[in-house]
């Protein structure tokens, strides 16, 4: 328990270090020297699952001789709901090419951004990449299939509270909320549309599978006992997971820098407190009245309600990364400022990669 601590905490450190690097890079276009078609998905495997698997596998099928490119979220190690990720991006990066990804890279930092921020920076990546085709798990629904049928025409669809708009016609084309799956393409489409970027037919949407627990997936993870999740989990998935945990960097999605997120909530001054990312007025002010902290469940009663049920835990990540408000939006304006390739399946797909991309910024972090 003390070493993983310690990863998470190194983790955040260079993390840190690398976002506020980030801010003042821009992209810088090339000429795009292949005719390669390329597939890009963004997905948190967290961890890669048989759903994951079957989205990928059907992706491949509709365009056979493309390159997909797995777009995997990265600095911090947050998911979007605020939570620590199972394993670290690099773990996840080498399952996903074990499964048959040809390339992954990092995607942006979900857990210290709002939903639609982080789906802005999805949306310039994809455009960073050039993009033929984004598939894309869904749920299935009578209700929903209007939707995707104005995507996939490449009209906008602006989820709005209880409804979801047509963003030329202004047309009511669904009342009431979307599941989370659904809710994510949605989005994308609304940021991809607000960027220019033109995604008629790009969509491949894939049905999603049944039989998936992420709750059993964890218990297992936790427990120990992977083999009580083996039905939901590829073979490779599993070779990954018992290497991570046996070398101690596995399981993390328990794990907080809390001493870290203590001192902030302590030490803080009212104008940092004010600045930092996902810290709303009604928090702030009852941190301000209640601190000192001498426990997590203390700070945790002081956070305000927001839209999402997820936001007390991306405010525990925000104050973990202590990034404010005003850095992520200049973040986002260049994003991405580099491609980093987290893993690949041979030189010769990464050599096509290289040139089939109108990037010219990459590292390659493994």
């Amino acid at each position: 328990m003390d070493y993983t601590l310690d990863l998470v905490k190194h983790i955040l450190v260079r993390d840190r270090k690398t976002f506020l690097e980030d801010v003042g890079k821009r992209p810088e276009p090339k000429e795009v020297e292949s005719d390669v078609s390329l597939l890009s998905d963004f997905t948190e495997y967290n961890p890669l699952h048989k759903g994951h698997l079957h989205c990928l596998q059907e992706a491949k099928k509709a365009v056979p001789s493309g390159i997909f490119v797995a777009v995997v979220p990265g600095l911090f190690e947050r998911s979007g709901r605020g939570l620590p990720y199972i394993l670290t991006r690099h773990a996840r990066a080498k399952a996903a090419v074990a499964v048959g990804a040809d390339v992954v890279v990092e995607g942006p930092p979900m857990g210290i951004m709002g939903s639609g921020q982080y789906s802005l920076c999805l949306a310039r990546m994809f455009q960073a990449l050039g993009a033929d085709y984004i598939p894309r798990g869904y749920k299935p629904g009578s209700q929903f299939t209007p939707l995707l049928d104005t995507i996939s025409e490449g009209v906008g669809v602006a989820p709005k509270p209880y409804r979801m708009v047509n963003m030329e016609s202004g047309e009511v084309l669904l009342q009431g909320r979307l599941n989370e799956d659904n809710y994510v393409i949605v989005s994308l489409s609304k940021s991809l549309t607000r960027i220019g970027y033109n995604f008629k037919d790009k969509f491949i949407f894939i049905p999603r599978i049944e039989g998936v627990s992420g709750t059993i997936i964890r218990e297992a993870v936790v427990s120990g006992n992977l083999e009580s999740a083996k039905e939901m989990l590829p073979p490779e998935t599993i070779q990954v997971l018992q290497e991570e945990m046996e070398q101690g960097r596995a399981p993390l999605h328990q794990i907080r820098d809390l001493e870290g997120i203590l001192s902030t909530a302590n030490q803080a001054t009212p104008y940092d407190l004010k600045s930092m990312s996902m810290i709303d007025h009604r928090t702030r002010e009852a941190v301000l009245e209640k601190r000192p902290f001498n426990s997590i469940g203390e700070l945790r009663a002081c956070i305000a309600r927001g839209f999402s049920r997820h936001h007390p835990e991306r405010v525990l990540s925000a104050l973990e990364a202590r990034i404010d408000g005003d850095t992520i939006s200049r973040y986002i304006d260049n994003y991405p400022g580099v491609i980093r390739i987290l893993n690949y399946k041979n030189k010769e797909v990464l050599r096509e990669f290289k040139m089939r991309i109108p990037q010219r910024r990459l590292e390659i972090c493994q």
